[in-house]
């Protein structure tokens, strides 16, 4: 039984896009869904169920953080037979071939943190996305001409600018991994569809960069935002 759901068993589709932010998952009810449905506003994390080019999908919020994702990424494929979640979201850069409003798909996430030795007693600090989900992200971004960037994010604890020292974070990062940028929930995702034998990817757009001064302006970052919107929407019909 889902604490954090209200959702009635059936109106969860099996494939859910995951914005952040619950406005983010109206945002895309009311301009990408038809015959959507609010089926879930427990907390404020709101979850509409509709259909895109026919086929039904659940855009549900994440909320902020490994610790919010992981609980609703869990009941989702848990207790409503969930398949797949593509995470749609922001990140910040780390490094200079990284710019502002590149479209980034993750391969790896990498966490400092402990969310796998909480959730299951093992100490793991890196986990891949779905390889499947991936290859099909990939195949539609080609179709549309959409470029995108694959590489490997951090996932964090804390937000970026809010660090005493971001590059203290950023130098102590395994070299090894080369990792890109860093975000709050992907780690949680990956690491949940693992251990419950599910399919999750993560789709980002760069929102700032430690490289670089460039602030967006609320337009470019909702243009940038539904380009991966629309890729992320696209991919799930081949699914």
């Amino acid at each position: 039984m889902a604490v954090h759901n209200e959702a009635k068993i059936g109106e969860i589709a099996k494939t859910v896009l995951m914005p952040g932010d619950p406005m983010r998952a109206q945002y895309i009810a009311e301009n990408f869904l038809e015959e959507y449905k609010l089926v879930n506003k427990v907390r404020g994390i709101y979850a509409f169920t509709g259909k895109y080019k026919g086929k039904e999908i659940t855009v549900m919020a994440s909320g902020m953080g490994m610790p919010s994702m992981g609980i609703y990424s869990y009941e989702l494929y848990k207790f409503y037979g969930v398949e797949n979640i593509i995470r749609i979201g922001s990140c910040g850069g780390h490094v200079d071939y990284l710019k502002v409003l590149d479209i980034v798909l993750v391969d790896n996430s990498y966490t400092e943190g402990n969310f796998a030795k909480n959730m299951t007693g093992t100490e793991n600090h890196l986990v891949g996305a779905s390889s499947y989900l991936n290859r099909i992200i990939e195949k539609t971004a080609n179709e549309l001409k959409q470029k995108y960037i694959k590489g490997n994010m951090a996932c964090t604890e804390c937000f970026d600018p809010y660090l005493d020292d971001p590059m203290m974070f950023v130098n102590r990062l395994p070299k090894d991994n080369e990792i890109m940028g860093s975000e709050m929930e992907s780690f949680a995702l990956f690491y949940t569809a693992k251990h419950l034998g599910k399919n999750a990817a993560c789709l980002l757009t760069v929102s700032d960069s430690l490289c670089s001064s460039e602030e967006l302006t609320s337009e470019q970052r909702q243009n940038s935002m539904n380009d991966m919107i629309k890729l992320a929407l696209e991919s799930t019909l081949k699914l």
